[in-house]
């Protein structure tokens, strides 16, 4: 079930998104994109970003000499892990695991809170850096939480896509579901995003970041939105099987099959 519908219209909740992400949406709002406040409201989180994404270059310099393949997560709060520790966030927990199961793989933590899918495109250039060889993207769930219009949001996503498929980059799509609250016409088209573009661009799939996560409090934080530690923890061992596959592909590449 999607994010917003867990709880109805609740005031508190609206209080919370208000101060995050501006105003609240309503189904007879304009759902065109309103602008940069979500990256406004996610300014710490490029300063947080980007002093993390150099420090784990360094670490990704000293991996490859070993031969560790090269991922960055391109994402917003959910990726970068909002609230919580920087070793809690979802591009760490994958890598621990991935580890654990044997892989050599660095994950660079690309994601900026309150960032939409034109926002992600907008820094795209200076988030990948030259040597990666794969990317996860999970963009969106700010677009729907704001109400965007989804033509918008799938514009964005397909420019992500093709740049980083021309650059020879193997791609994760990370699928968002839409509220419910902001109608069914709206839900249909922004939900059809995410596989009608894996499809299009043959990258690997996942289709809900938050399956399993949501409406469950124990894994989430007191804003009923973001994910725990515990909670991203159940994400990654969710997408592990995807994220393995998109190794496989880099692998594959690296070995020139």
């Amino acid at each position: 079930m999607p994010i917003l519908s867990w709880f109805g219209r609740r005031p508190e909740m609206e209080e919370f998104m208000t101060a995050e992400y501006g105003e609240f949406p309503r189904r007879d709002q304009n759902r065109g994109d309103s602008g940069r406040r979500g990256l406004l409201a996610g300014a710490a989180g490029v300063l947080m970003t980007i002093s993390l994404a150099g420090s784990m270059s360094h670490v990704a310099d000293a991996a490859n000499e070993g031969g560790a393949l090269r991922l960055v997560a391109l994402g917003d709060s959910l990726t970068a892990g909002y609230g919580l520790p920087a070793d809690a966030a979802l591009p760490v927990q994958l890598q621990r695991r991935l580890e654990a199961r044997g892989h050599k793989v660095v994950i660079v933590n690309a994601g900026v809170s309150g960032d939409t899918a034109s926002g992600g495109l907008e820094r795209l250039d200076w988030s990948i850096a030259a040597d990666a060889e794969g990317a996860i993207v999970a963009l969106g769930a700010n677009d729907a939480l704001r109400g965007i219009d989804p033509a918008v949001t799938r514009k964005a996503l397909d420019a992500i896509l093709s740049r980083l498929r021309a650059k020879g980059l193997e791609v994760l799509l990370a699928g968002m579901l839409a509220p419910r609250n902001l109608g069914e016409a709206y839900a249909r088209a922004f939900d059809a995003i995410y596989p009608d573009l894996a499809r299009q661009h043959g990258v690997e799939f996942y289709p809900f970041l938050l399956e399993g996560v949501v409406g469950v409090p124990r894994f989430n934080l007191n804003d009923g939105i973001h994910p725990t530690a515990e909670g991203v923890g159940l994400i990654a061992d969710r997408m592990l099987p995807a994220v393995e596959r998109l190794l496989a592909k880099v692998e594959a590449k690296r070995a020139g099959h």
